[in-house]
């Protein structure tokens, strides 16, 4: 299939190519009802700018865009602003997208921003099919121009590009550690999306930390969710179902975490006595409940950095190394002593 030119895109919007030119460059000497047609065009066709023509554009924008995987998600939230402050303090404002976890949205915040003409781009990727690291055809589009971009907290193990992530195993260890030392011997994990790098590292790092303290790795144990809330209750209802029920729990992310305390609450399980939690991602929502929840956190501050970082070295031609961020163990009163045989939740409705 050929490759979509300007001067298809002018021919279905009814003007010169000249004209379809000038508004896809952003120049303001168009009317409103041709850059209308025009761009209504360029994305009817999925229209990308060609890479050899974007090398020629001496001026910048100043701007960047960041695309994050779900804005609902405190962890995603918290890791904009990390990138928005500091690319502002390097002279920098950022167009911030979301992903909602879907590839197809990933793709077309990603081509108007590449039709925006923006500096570089910093994005948390969306992969596809059953295992991580698939790229979408707009992905790959997208990197074949050329235009600076950085991957942080995730990444594609097919598309090469610098990135900033973070590295569970020590913080993982700690915690099945801390886990056994209270007795613990059955420790259930509630994992995200295949497709996801992060939900893939976790799960292979849990496993590795049950291993590395004589614990057994066990399918059976390992409920697959999806980084959301929805997934995490059906989880909870999993954990609660388990017919030689886990004394302890690993939650992926925050958001799991928080559907699932929402079931255990109205289950009237007594966390930290009935079993033990520990979830990924140390936000308000894990600090407020009550116990309060132990958590393997990122440092989204210094990730947020480094991104801004990199994205400045490859914008300058410089080359970058990637980034890997040490998670932290923070032990809180959700983690308590394994209770005995046959006294643990009992009599709950298992459902």
């Amino acid at each position: 299939m050929n490759a979509v030119t300007i001067k298809d895109v002018a021919h279905a919007a009814g003007v010169s190519p000249a004209t379809a030119s000038r508004v896809l460059s952003g120049n303001p000497a168009t009317s409103p009802e041709a850059r209308e047609r025009v761009e209504a065009a360029a994305k009817n066709l999925n229209f990308l700018p060609n890479a050899q023509a974007r090398s020629l554009r001496s001026t910048k924008t100043d701007t960047i865009a960041l695309l994050i995987s779900d804005v609902r998600n405190p962890y995603f939230s918290d890791l904009a602003h990390a990138v928005e402050q500091h690319a502002r303090a390097a002279g920098l404002m950022t167009f911030i997208g979301n992903a909602n976890e879907d590839a197809a949205q990933q793709d077309d915040f990603l081509a108007t921003m590449l039709s925006r003409r923006v500096d570089g781009m910093i994005v948390v990727p969306q992969g596809l099919g059953e295992q991580a690291g698939n790229a979408s055809d707009m992905l790959r589009r997208v990197v074949d121009s050329k235009i600076p971009m950085v991957f942080v907290d995730r990444t594609l193990s097919d598309v090469s590009i610098p990135h900033v992530t973070a590295e569970s195993h020590a913080a993982l260890g700690q915690a099945v550690a801390t886990l056994k030392a209270h007795g613990h011997r059955r420790i259930a994990f509630i994992g995200g999306p295949e497709h996801a790098s992060t939900a893939l590292e976790r799960h292979q790092a849990f496993d590795a930390a049950l291993e590395a303290n004589g614990l057994s790795t066990n399918p059976d144990l390992h409920f697959a969710g999806d980084f959301r809330p929805a997934s995490g209750a059906d989880g909870a209802r999993w954990f609660l179902a388990n017919e030689h029920r886990p004394t302890a729990v690993v939650i992926a992310d925050a958001p799991m975490a928080i559907g699932a305390l929402r079931v255990w609450r109205e289950a009237g399980a007594r966390i930290g006595t009935d079993f033990s939690v520990v979830s990924f991602d140390e936000v308000d929502a894990l600090l407020m409940h009550e116990p309060p929840i132990a958590t393997i956190s990122h440092d989204l501050e210094a990730m947020g950095r480094a991104a801004v970082q990199a994205l400045r070295s490859v914008m300058n031609k410089e080359a970058v190394a990637p980034v890997e961020l040490n998670s932290s163990f923070t032990l809180r009163a959700s983690v308590g002593a394994a209770p005995e045989k046959g006294n643990h939740m009992e009599g709950t409705a298992r459902s």
